[in-house]
């Protein structure tokens, strides 16, 4: 059992002070998941994707998918 906890962060195109979310990859070896969450609300709900599910998201916004 791990007792890691997330390190959050956000992009660095983020410093707008607009809509972001925080993502914490650093679970993806221990846990194999990827938590998301809204930074104007971090002690809010957090989604916890699959890694690889994360993985295929980040490659649809780079070729343009979404």
């Amino acid at each position: 059992m791990t007792t890691e906890s997330p390190r959050w962060f956000k992009s660095s195109y983020s410093e707008n002070g607009g809509n972001c979310v925080e993502v914490a990859t650093n679970l993806v070896l221990t846990r194999g998941t990827v938590p998301v969450r809204d930074s104007k609300t971090p002690g809010g709900p957090t989604l916890t994707l699959p890694a690889d599910a994360y993985a295929a998201f980040v490659k649809g916004v780079r070729d343009g998918e979404y």
